[in-house]
Order: C-alpha cells, then structure tokens, then sequence
C-alpha cells in the first residue's frame, strides 16, 4: 500500500561484523566534457544576448571602439574615445538633469548593481533566511533590476514562490544593514514582485524654512514641505479628514501652521474658514486674529463651536441633498477646516463627562458626513491609543511623526505600516534633525511616504497676521 523509502530499508539492515559501520556511496553519473562545454556555452550566449538587449548604448560603444582599433589602429580608437568623453562631460555641464536621468543614473545603477547587490546578495539572503535550501540545493530570490535617482536605490526582486510580502517585512533591519544602507522598506509591485528602497543620504537632514504664502487661492492640495525624494510635499485637505500624532516637540505644529499659511489666500478670497481649538492656549493662540473670531480654548466653548459646525454642515446637506454630491468652494459655502490641537485632551482627558461626550459626538458627526459637504477636522493629538481616540478610523488620512513606541506607529498608520518601513519610533528627539519628520499614509495609497514639513516660526506667525489678520 505505502511505498517503501531508501531510508526504511537500510534501518532494517545488520552487520555481522562488530563495531563496523555500514557505508552506502550514492551512484556517480559522469557526465561528457562535450555536454558540460554546450551547458556552459549556452549559458554564455543568453547572458551575451541578455546583456545586449538590456544594454544596447552600453555594449555598443565598447564594441565599436574595439571595431575601430583593430581596422584603423589605436590612435583613432583613442580619438573617438575622448571624443565621447569630452561630450559627455559637455553635456553634464550644460544640462545636468538630463544627463543625470539619461545617462548618469543609469550607470551609477550599474555600478551599485555590480559593486553592492549582485556582489553581496547570496550572503544577505543566507543569513537573512530568505533563501532557501532543500535537499540540498539552494534557492534564492531573483534580482530583476536596479534603479537610482537622486536620493535612493530601488531593487525589483522575484520572490521565491511561497514567500509572502511579510517574510520581507520582518527582516527590513538585515537587508539594510547587509547592503550598507540606513533603513530598507518594502513595497509589493505586483504578485511575485517586490520594491526595495535602499536611501542613500537623507534630504530631510535640515530644517525647511517656511514657505511662501500662494499667490493664488485655493483649498486644493496645499503644499506644506519637502518628500523624502525631494518632491514638494501636497497635503489634501479639502475633501477628507487628517489624523496627525506625535510626541511632545515631534513638530505637530508644523503640519497646522503650514497648512493655515497655505490657505491664507483662499481664507482672505472668503473661499475657505478655518476654526480653531486651542484647548492648549499655546499653539494656535499666537496667530487668532486670523481666524475671524472662530476660536476657542476654553472646552466649553470647544464644544460649542464644533456644535456650530456640525450645525453648518447638516444646513448644507440639506440643501445639496438631490443637487449636488461634492463640495465646491464659494464665498457663500466656504470650505471649513475645523482645527483641534491636542484633541485627547477634549476627548479623553476632559474631567467633565457630559462635556466629553458632547465633543466626541460632535467630532464623530463631522468626520462622517463633513467631508462630503466642504467641512474638514484636521486634529493632533500625542497619545494615539484607543481609548484616547477612539474615532481615529475615521480619519482617511493619517501622519505620524516621532513615536514614543514601536506599537503606536500601527495604532496611527493603520496595521502593517511599520513593517513596511514606515519607523516613526526612530526619529531622532533632537530638534534640528527630527522636528517636523514624519509618515503619511494617504487614503489614496496604503505605502506611507516620509515627509517632512516646513518650520513656521513665531516671526513667521507675526508676519502672518499682520498681512492677512484684518482682511482674512
């Protein structure tokens, strides 16, 4: 019924000579040198092709300065080899974004590929344990491709099959320290396929200076600092609703004067309203003439300010209901961003029950229906737990700047985000390098993305007001 395996047979087996023991040698199959040379031939040939195909400009110039040598002689080689040279460097110097994103990445993509990734990657995969052995024989994950730009390496990576986005996750830590590099995240491309980020330098090192007030008024993406790439950072703000949590001196308060200092033309426009809650009397206290009366910092009149709101959000839905399903921005239904600093306070920490219960409906009110009808909650708060708020799903988009602990980076961020790189618990406590650093995770994308925003300061703030305190 059951097949008998080699291993069952020789346990049975009896030496009839003591203290010997039993010897099995596995059959030798010798192969032909002729079949051993086609193997290796064959191997050669696809990687010429392979090479050829992936690399035409690469493998051209070499085979066609080899071509000149051998039919007019070296010096015309030489000729044309610094001829190539000298335009080369021309062109980096007159147009060095181009050569960089035609040329100069590209070979420095080769060169990391050959000098670092190909050359280490056997032994990362070994001592990571994500390579495989089985009888014998061992698997490893394919290298597809590297990219550069100018902050970071991207490695595409076939996985083996079996292994899952997780088995990558886990081990960020060994595959950055194995390759040399600071911090590794992990991003799935498609089934089988992954993306390694490997950062090179830190373009978030220094502070960003504020940024200048738009010229034009708008509600749209605001932009608030710098993306870890060096793309201007957009915060969407009109149209959704932004968690924002971190630590004391994380930099929270970069994040809600940016955002104001952007919406300043739109709010002297009459095209947007922020309302402010500054339980704190710390924060946005400094700049209240901007908001044309809509603060508070006492809870009681916290409560009754979102109680306004809520009030002004259902007057719109009822009068959109069957007319219209997204918000447009008007002088007579201007956009409403409802700031709260230090929302747990009103929420958690509130010693008054009814009071507290009162601000949590009306916060639950606004982030479930406001966003539809042009009313948005941006709230900050340093203790992300449940209990403290416990609506923060509601929240679509989330920021999480320097965390005390590991576990509230998922707690902010949505479950998964720190395996995937998003390590807010590592941001550095000094100032000049860690204030304002943070991970975002949008709605429209479950990767987070590390930000970091601009500092507006207390002149700054002055500035502000003194421009757009009167007319805003």
């Amino acid at each position: 019924m059951f097949k008998r395996l080699p291993g069952d047979e020789a346990r049975n087996l009896v030496t009839t000579t003591p203290d010997t023991a039993i010897v099995f040698q596995p059959a030798v199959v010798r192969t032909p040198a002729l079949v051993t040379l086609l193997i290796y031939l064959n191997r050669f040939l696809v990687a010429l092709f392979r090479t050829i195909w992936r690399h035409p400009v690469a493998t051209a110039v070499p085979a066609a300065l080899g071509f000149t040598w051998y039919q007019y002689g070296w010096p015309l080689a030489a000729s044309l080899f610094g001829i190539v040279v000298l335009s080369l460097v021309s062109w980096a110097f007159i147009d060095r974004r181009s050569f960089a994103r035609l040329v100069g990445w590209r070979l420095l993509a080769w060169w990391r590929l050959m000098s670092v990734y190909r050359r280490h990657w056997q032994s990362v995969m070994d001592v990571s344990g994500l390579g495989k052995r089985v009888n014998g024989r061992t698997y490893l994950p394919r290298l597809l491709r590297v990219q550069c730009d100018g902050w970071a390496d991207r490695i595409t990576v076939h996985m083996l099959r079996g292994q899952a986005v997780k088995d990558w996750s886990d081990r960020i830590d060994n595959l950055a320290h194995g390759f040399g590099a600071t911090s590794c995240r992990v991003a799935l491309i498609k089934g089988g396929r992954l993306l390694l980020i490997f950062p090179r330098h830190d373009p978030l090192a220094t502070p960003i200076p504020a940024l200048p007030v738009p010229d034009q008024p708008t509600v749209g993406p605001v932009e608030i600092g710098k993306q870890e790439d060096g793309r201007p950072l957009r915060l969407k703000v009109h149209g959704t609703h932004v968690l924002i949590a971190g630590a004391t001196g994380a930099g929270k308060g970069s994040f809600l004067w940016d955002t104001i200092r952007g919406l300043l033309p739109a709010m002297r426009a009459g095209l947007a309203e922020v309302w402010a809650l500054d339980p704190k009397l710390m924060e946005l206290s400094f700049g209240r003439e901007l908001f044309q009366g809509r603060y508070a910092a006492d809870p009681a009149d916290c409560a009754d300010l979102l109680d306004e709101a809520v009030s002004v959000m259902q007057k719109r839905a009822a009068r959109f209901a069957g007319l219209q399903r997204s918000h447009v921005p008007t002088i007579e239904d201007p956009f409403v961003l409802v700031l709260v600093d230090e929302v747990a306070f009103l929420t958690a920490y509130q010693p008054d029950k009814q009071l507290r219960h009162r601000i949590s409906a009306a916060l639950a009110t606004l982030a479930t229906q406001g966003r539809s009808v042009g009313v948005g909650v941006m709230a900050a708060l340093q203790d992300p737990r449940k209990e403290v708020m416990n609506i923060r799903n509601l929240f679509p988009d989330k920021i999480a700047l320097r965390l005390d602990e590991s576990e509230q980076v998922d707690m902010v961020l949505g479950d998964g985000a720190r395996d995937r790189g998003a390590l807010a618990d590592h941001i550095s406590p000094i100032p000049e390098q860690g204030a304002g650093v943070a991970y975002m995770r949008l709605e429209t994308s479950p990767e987070p993305i590390r930000v970091r925003a601009a500092y507006v300061s207390d002149t700054d703030i002055r500035a502000m007001v003194a421009q757009f305190g009167e007319a805003a």
